[in-house]
């Protein structure tokens, strides 16, 4: 194994040395190939992580590997060829339109929806990106392009070492390192995910040919091995605090040691998306019984997706302790729980952690099919579950008081002080709720610190959203790590981010049309109990490999019935 990685980065090394030759147009024309890889692989793709997962190939929850794989990477990676070619034309791959002004003075660029496909096939959604205080419109339109700015410089070459959750993530990871930084990849799959070795290679046969990139597998001694090889100048990682505090510090005793006196034993640049303890607050309204259910299956989607292996699965549910629907919402949140389709608990140290939070919270609930509710939790209460991700099936409740105002800025207290990470934060309220709370509101989202803000919309619709930059809140540091450094995906090639705020439809057609937000999105096929979410996924995908009118009708079609 080692000399396959010595001849793996030897070749790495000859190709990141070449890639300055290779003109803009030419790299836009590599990932162009990767996108149409993406669509073709597929079928294959989603077959090798229903095999990795453990998953019935006969199960609505399918539609989760079509969504959350070859989908992000077939997007992303066209998103990738766009912005090349417009930085080949002379032109900055966003236009002085698309910039506006948000909260604070801040710059903002809108994302989605980008084309009229966006528009129906995601009707209701939106995101905008914040930029950092004092990036001007200027600033925005000089910088977009990053390491593409300047092509013959040469990054050296990254080990990604990829997640074992989401299939997407580590090709994702991959294509931002060559294209955002110029640099070479070796890619090392997480050993829960080596079915996906000859679909990611597939995918990634582009770069492979230019010699930019190369797929091992293997265990901790590889990632070990490759981390420490002098020809590797950076490491990406996905994955636990943890696991970046042993890259960077060592493990045991000695590695708390040097952390704590900021001594790495890493001495090349790391960068990191690691996840957290993500919180969804929800702003007291008045809602129907239908806004009740849908709402709730909302929430019990954001922590069930993937049986509740995701780094932004939401794991705290904040609720009013005042509203007078609460135990209405809350039953209504079991009953959605409860009703979730059961899948195998396929990721490692599953059920020991299940089994810790079940000991350190003395009002959890054993829900159906192994799931964990752990109710009648307040603020300052230190939990256990505020500072671990138990990446598992397990969601707290969370009650906050207060009312109005003074909900908001407890909440947002909360979320900030209290839970450990940043990457992403949910917000449901009721667009009329909104409205009258005005710019409190949006003084409430500029105070959230987290890199993704999803409003009526679960923030992984953001890890979806080819344009979006994804990752924790600035100011992660090696020693206070949170949710990690710097970000990925991010394809419009923007410099200076702070977060992404998407917004979504409180209610799915045809209820839409009673809340002020028309939209024609039914219940979208990410929910855990859409029942048609395996075949509108695959038309999805198969719609985004080439876009046509007469294709939309079944698409739709299929969605409804979900």
């Amino acid at each position: 194994m080692l000399t396959d990685l010595e001849a793996a980065l030897t070749e790495l090394s000859a190709g990141v040395e070449k890639w300055p030759a290779v003109s803009l147009e030419q790299r836009a024309a590599l990932l162009h190939q990767v996108a149409v890889a993406a669509s073709t692989t597929a079928p294959d793709w989603v077959a090798a992580a229903c095999r990795a997962k453990q998953l019935d190939s006969s199960s609505s929850l399918v539609g989760e590997e079509w969504l959350s794989g070859p989908y992000p990477v077939a997007m992303n990676a066209a998103t990738l060829s766009h912005t090349l070619s417009s930085l080949a034309s002379g032109s900055a791959p966003i236009t002085p339109g698309e910039l506006g002004a948000g909260p604070g003075g801040r710059t903002t660029v809108d994302i989605f929806p980008a084309s009229i496909w966006d528009r129906l096939l995601l009707s209701g959604f939106s995101a905008k990106v914040w930029m950092q205080p004092g990036v001007t419109p200027a600033d925005v339109l000089d910088r977009a392009g990053l390491a593409q700015l300047d092509p013959t410089r040469s990054g050296g070459i990254s080990v990604v070492l990829g997640a074992g959750n989401i299939t997407s993530i580590a090709v994702l990871d991959t294509l931002y390192e060559v294209v955002a930084h110029n640099r070479a990849v070796i890619l090392k799959l997480n050993p829960v995910m080596d079915e996906m070795l000859p679909s990611a290679v597939r995918v990634l046969n582009p770069l492979i040919q230019a010699g930019m990139v190369r797929v091992v597998t293997g265990g901790t001694d590889v990632g070990r091995a490759l981390v420490e090889h002098e020809s590797v100048t950076h490491v990406h990682i996905t994955g636990s605090a943890q696991s970046h505090d042993a890259i960077v510090f060592g493990s045991g005793d000695k590695g708390d040691a040097r952390r704590a006196s900021g001594k790495p034993l890493l001495t090349k640049t790391i960068s990191s998306e690691l996840g957290g303890v993500s919180p969804t607050i929800v702003v007291p309204g008045r809602w129907s019984k239908r806004d009740l259910r849908f709402q709730a299956e909302h929430a019990a989607t954001q922590r069930l997706h993937n049986g509740g292996y995701n780094c932004i699965a939401s794991q705290v549910l904040v609720v009013p302790a005042e509203w007078d629907q609460k135990d209405a919402f809350l039953a209504a949140l079991r009953a959605e729980i409860d009703g979730a389709p059961s899948r195998p608990a396929y990721y490692p140290g599953s059920d020991s952690r299940m089994a810790e939070a079940r000991s350190t919270h003395a009002s959890a609930e054993s829900r159906a099919n192994g799931r964990l509710l752990l109710p009648g939790l307040t603020p300052g209460s230190g939990a256990a579950v505020f500072r671990t991700e138990y990446f598992s099936p397990v969601l707290a409740v969370v009650e906050v008081p207060g009312s109005g105002t003074d909900y908001l800025r407890a909440a947002a207290s909360f979320a900030n002080e209290q839970l450990v990470g940043t990457l992403g934060a949910n917000v449901i309220v009721h667009p009329r709720r909104r409205k009258a709370l005005g710019a409190d509101f949006e003084s409430f989202l500029e105070s959230l610190r987290f890199g993704t803000i999803g409003v009526n919309a679960w923030t992984a619709v953001g890890y979806l959203t080819a344009a979006a930059p994804w990752g924790g809140f600035p100011g992660a540091t090696l020693t206070d790590v949170e949710s990690g450094i710097g970000v990925v995906h991010n394809a419009l090639l923007l410099d200076d981010t702070e977060r992404t705020v998407v917004d979504g439809p409180f209610r799915p057609f045809p209820r839409s049309v009673l809340t002020g937000q028309p939209t024609i999105t039914p219940k979208p096929a990410w929910f855990v109990r859409n029942r048609t979410a395996a075949r509108t996924a695959e038309l999805l995908v198969r719609f985004v490999a080439a876009p046509g009118w007469r294709k939309l009708p079944r698409l739709f079609a299929s969605a409804l019935r979900g």
